[in-house]
Parts: structure tokens; sequence; C-alpha cells
């Protein structure tokens, strides 16, 4: 597997499992309805996106990797108090919000970078930005 190809899906691996645990620690803020399935349904999204780069991966001889521990750490920490100053479901929506921005941020970047790599990853990658931006869409109703 080409170096590019590998590093365009380790972004969109990681970018997944780095959504995935963020909407897990969130939702047990949410005061449950219609936010709650919103975040259930997109989490399920991540998993499959994410589960796509990871088989990719390993089809290359990849190990798949999970996300750094300072990383994974400083966004659980993040979260942690900015639920504590407000754990409404307008502030739950703003948070994930800007982890949306922040994934398309560095996806888009990581695309552009890797801009050599296969078809497939680019496909990856191209799903997870419009993912990430109907997640956005979907949560300003409960701004």
């Amino acid at each position: 597997m080409e170096e590019v190809t590998r590093k365009l899906l380790e972004e969109c691996s990681q970018g997944c499992k780095m959504a995935v645990g963020s909407m897990n620690q969130i939702c047990q803020h949410v005061t449950g309805g219609r936010l709650e399935d919103v975040i259930l349904d997109y989490r399920e999204k991540h998993e499959e996106i994410g589960k796509k780069a990871d088989e990719l991966l390993e089809t290359g001889g990849v190990a798949v990797k999970a996300p750094g521990a300072a990383a994974t750490a400083y966004s659980w920490l993040s979260t942690e108090m900015k639920m504590r100053l407000n754990d409404d479901n307008s502030r739950i929506s703003q948070i994930l919000m800007d982890g949306c921005n922040m994934g398309i941020q560095n996806i888009s970047g990581a695309m552009n970078q890797y801009g050599g790599a296969s078809a497939d990853s680019k496909k990856i990658a191209r799903e997870l930005v419009q993912t990430e931006e109907a997640f956005m869409k979907d949560l300003k109703e409960f701004l």
C-alpha cells in the first residue's frame, strides 16, 4: 500500500474512532428525544465509515491504530469541562458541531496533502466529510 493512501486511510479511521468516542461520551448528557436519535444515527454512520477504512488498511497489510492517547485524553477532558458548565441540548449540539468542523478540516486537509492516494481511500474520505457536513446540518435544529 502506498504511503499516501495509508496516511489518508489512517486519518479517516482515527477520525471516525475519535468521533464515535465523543458521541458515546456526550450521549451520557443528552436529555433524550430526537437529539439522542440523531447522535446515535451518526455514530453508526461513523462506525461504518471507520470500518471501511480499517478494512482497506488491513487488506493492504497495515495494522489499524487507535487514536493517540494525548488527543483522546484532551478531547475527553475538553468535552467534560464544557459539559460541566452547561449540558443542555443546545450546548451538546454546539460541542458536536465543533467536532464536525474539526473533522471536516482534518480530513479535507489530509485529502489535499495526500492527493496521490488511491481512489478508494479518497472515496472514504469524501464520504466522511459529507457525513460530518450532514451531521452539522441536522444538529442546527437543537441550537
